[in-house]
């Protein structure tokens, strides 16, 4: 009689799917970091003064006459 060899897998795939998430984790908290970064060192920007009122001829159609 021939028996068969098992292999047991489970366990490293699961281990290689907590390390793919530990990974994705640690990127996504490098990225975020780096954004509020970005957010902090952002300048103050004053907001542009107000245009002057202009007045513009628009013509609305031939003129009936």
């Amino acid at each position: 009689m021939i028996d068969q060899m098992e292999l047991g897998l489970a366990g490293r795939h699961n281990r290689r799917r907590k390390q793919k998430g530990l990974e994705r984790q640690r990127r996504a908290q490098w990225w975020f970091a780096r954004m509020r970064g970005a957010v902090n060192d952002a300048l103050e920007w004053r907001p542009a003064p107000r245009a002057r009122p202009e007045q513009v001829y628009m013509p609305l159609g031939p003129s009936r006459s």
